[in-house]
């Protein structure tokens, strides 16, 4: 028996490895991240596999559905919206089943910021611009730690990607515009690779209102930084002096 905590991908359910694919086509037991998972994944499942959608659950609900997998010797797919290992509170999961002794592997999976990048026809580091991409969130039930700041990251502005904080947008706008400048061009990307995918792109200064005007609120990338504008150096890579 083994769990096998899953990357779904970001929505498309084509945006899922081959290989997690075919581990969830045999698992007796899934544990599946809510609507953030797109239920046509799920169909994959055998007819006789049992189903928890884990946002009604607690860390210690999964514990009792991986001692009854163990009992049954039957492997569970712990799946996940994204790739597990950003905001995916694994670690706590993964510290559980080294508890109950259970074997565990994980498969990596699209991220939502990559396929929010997709969708933009966007790369996010550039010669010239900026060689960084920085991952993060605001402060919501999970405190962030003081070095870790929006304003500290934004610093030596990165590409920003910023996670599960649409809600909070008006307030990331304010800590950035003294780093990037009011003209800093920024893209919010709801449901990334879903059928109700939506792109709103703006300047810092203009974006909050057109965000509120979708009334968007909830399941959307913000993406910052100043590779948007799309004005970079042509890379050494592919030059005729490296060849």
């Amino acid at each position: 028996m083994k769990v096998y905590f899953v990357g779904a991908g970001p929505g498309d359910k084509d945006l899922i490895t081959v290989k997690g694919f075919n581990i969830l086509k045999g698992a007796e037991y899934c544990i599946f991240a809510g609507s953030l998972v797109n239920e046509e994944l799920l169909s994959a499942l055998p007819s006789s596999a049992k189903k928890y959608d884990s946002s009604k659950m607690n860390l210690e609900n999964m514990k009792e559905v991986f001692k009854e997998a163990k009992m049954a010797n039957k492997d569970l797919v712990r799946l996940h919206s994204g790739d597990p290992a950003i905001y995916g509170a694994i670690q706590e999961q993964m510290r559980v089943l080294d508890e109950l002794g259970i074997l565990y592997e994980i498969i990596p999976g699209v991220s939502s910021f990559v396929a929010a990048s997709a969708a933009l026809k966007q790369e996010l580091t550039l010669p010239g611009v900026t060689q960084t991409i920085v991952i993060t969130r605001m402060e919501g039930n999970t405190p962030m730690p003081e070095k870790e700041h929006l304003s500290k990251l934004a610093a030596s502005t990165p590409t920003l990607c910023i996670f599960l904080s649409i809600e909070k947008l008006s307030e990331i706008v304010k800590i950035l515009i003294p780093h990037y400048g009011k003209e800093c061009p920024i893209a919010v990307v709801y449901k990334a690779s879903w059928p109700q995918q939506k792109i709103i792109r703006s300047c810092l200064s203009h974006i909050d209102k057109l965000v509120k005007d979708e009334a968007i609120t909830k399941t959307a990338m913000i993406i910052v930084g100043h590779v948007l504008n799309k004005e970079f150096e042509r890379s050494i890579l592919y030059s005729e002096k490296a060849r």
